[in-house]
């Protein structure tokens, strides 16, 4: 156990210091940093805890998310029975279900083919069981179609998912570092940004729903008619983006979706130099964008975003690329705000801001300085203890859980990890469990000495006979950290963590740097007594 091949020790040694150097861009200035190599540049990030920032909490609209779904009933109860000719009227949603009447003659086939519509819960491998739809005989002709409350709670679910990956992507575009993103209950989202201390322009980019839709403008009523009540029943009247208002009768028909879009960036016009917004369609939009502008060389194309039309250019010729621009008055903060919209995509459902937190960088100092203190304190009076206890020992026990310690860090920087209050909590706790795997093999050696062996004989068996009992303690706490870290959310991640690497550079530390220390002063001081 103490011999070691010049090769192997070295490895020990270089492997230390490269994971300890990972820690050196911490002690830099961030803006010394970033002229740096890139790979270089790789450095803890501290916490909302710890520099302040901004803590939002976004509520997902569910009136929005019922209405979604039945207006998607209602097309497939239309589109069933029109397949099926089976003739129907006041085909509606009331309250939380879709109606349809149907003649007597055709009620039975009509009222199998719409209860085909129900699905189990959870898609095609979900509990047959419970099925998002409730369809029933209302009497008279009426066909009811029910909205199930597990089909709901599921609908929910799948659209906090989707507007979890939605919001990380527009918060990452904004260049933010290590936002923390996650679900709260049952229908809220978490989202705490640590350095941004002014959270509006965020909470403008989250507020908006960017559902985009390329359409065509209906030219056969004038937008002043349309106003006074005289829009088609194939077309709406909406209002442009921009101040002053300005109506656009636009047919409902939705040309190209904005989630057949791959691409969008700022840029400007090279002719007029104003910003304007380029975008990139996929093969299937880019196949569908050619199509409606060869058939409609001429007419004006309305682009629509959240119910408000951006730009209505008329198209010229057919763009058959699949590329195209966007202009309309832009700056070049809201042609940056668009791009980013496009790229990261609609949110299923409306999001509102229900609660809002700013965390000031003074509060944040304060609990750095706590932890410090803490940290400090907590590593003297080991350190005093380990020294007092087993003298010489004591000091090679220090040096490896000083080198435990820039590890941890080193690892952190690494990974580009966030540091909050409860990892420096972590850290502390690595420190002590650090010790105590040094602990136990000093114990082991007193044992083996106490028992008639000599001083090398005694080293040797207490790394070896020590080696067990480390691993066991130091695996069950690791699964524990592991257990913390899949399911627990922020902080308590943040500290499963910081323990989990700190058990990884423990057991290293304790069972190839303090045996290498030992080792060499075992080769060049020979002892016939242990100091411990």
């Amino acid at each position: 156990m103490l011999y070691f091949t010049r090769w192997r020790a070295l490895g020990i040694i270089l492997t230390a210091l490269i994971v300890c150097l990972c820690a050196v861009p911490n002690f830099f200035p961030e803006a010394q940093v970033k002229t740096w190599p890139a790979w270089a540049q790789r450095r803890l990030v501290l916490g909302l805890d710890l520099q302040g920032g901004s803590y939002l909490l976004l509520e997902v609209d569910a009136n929005y998310v019922k209405k979604e779904k039945l207006d998607q009933v209602r097309d497939d109860v239309r589109r069933v029975l029109r397949e099926a000719k089976i003739g129907y009227t006041g085909l509606a949603t009331r309250g939380d279900a879709v109606e349809v009447r149907v003649k007597d003659t055709e009620f039975e086939t009509a009222l199998a083919k719409l209860r085909d519509l129900a699905q189990p819960v959870g898609g095609l491998l979900g509990s047959s069981s419970q099925r998002d739809l409730d369809v029933s005989d209302a009497g008279g002709g009426l066909i009811r179609l029910a909205l199930s409350q597990p089909a709901m709670v599921e609908r929910m679910r799948k659209t906090i998912e989707q507007s979890i990956q939605i919001v990380e992507r527009r918060v990452n575009e904004l260049g933010t570092v290590e936002p923390v993103i996650q679900r709260q209950g049952t229908d809220r989202i978490l989202v705490q940004v640590p350095g941004l201390q002014d959270p509006t322009h965020l909470k403008e980019l989250l507020g908006k729903t960017a559902k985009m839709e390329f359409r065509m403008v209906d030219t056969s009523v004038p937008p002043d008619q349309a106003q006074r009540g005289g829009v088609p029943p194939d077309s709406e009247l909406l209002m442009s983006q921009s101040t002053p208002k300005v109506p656009y009768v636009v047919k409902k028909q939705v040309l190209v979706s904005g989630a057949e879009l791959t691409d969008a960036q700022p840029g400007f016009d090279q002719r007029t130099n104003e910003p304007i917004v380029s975008f990139r369609f996929n093969s299937t939009g880019a196949r569908k964008f050619a199509q409606a502008t060869q058939e409609n060389v001429g007419l004006p194309f309305a682009i629509v975003l959240d119910n408000e039309v951006i730009s209505a250019p008329v198209i010229r010729e057919p763009i058959t690329g699949g590329q195209g621009q966007i202009s309309g008055n832009f700056t070049v903060q809201s042609a940056n705000d668009l791009a980013i919209l496009m790229r990261a995509g609609a949110l299923p459902a409306p999001l509102a801001v229900a609660e809002e937190r700013t965390v000031g960088p003074g509060l944040g100092q304060d609990s750095i300085e706590k932890g410090e203190l803490a940290a400090y304190v907590g590593s003297i009076m080991v350190i005093v203890f380990m020294l007092l206890t087993y003298r010489l020992f004591g000091v090679f026990a220090n040096i490896a859980v000083a080198v435990n310690v820039a590890m941890i860090f080193g690892l952190l920087s690494l990974l580009n990890a966030t540091l909050t209050l409860p990892g420096i909590a972590g850290i502390v706790l690595t420190v002590g469990i650090a010790v105590d795997s040094n602990v136990l093999i000093y114990e082991r050696i007193r044992e083996e000495l106490r028992g008639g062996r000599n001083a090398i004989s005694a080293i040797d068996a207490g790394f070896k006979r020590a080696l067990a009992t480390i691993l066991d303690s130091n695996i069950t706490t690791f699964i524990a950290a592991a257990v913390l870290f899949y399911i627990g959310t922020g902080p308590v991640r943040g500290f499963a963590v910081t323990l989990g690497i700190g058990i990884i550079t423990t057991v290293f530390t304790a069972f190839t740097l303090t045996r290498l220390i030992v080792a060499g002063w075992v080769r060049w001081k020979r002892p016939q007594n242990v100091p411990i």
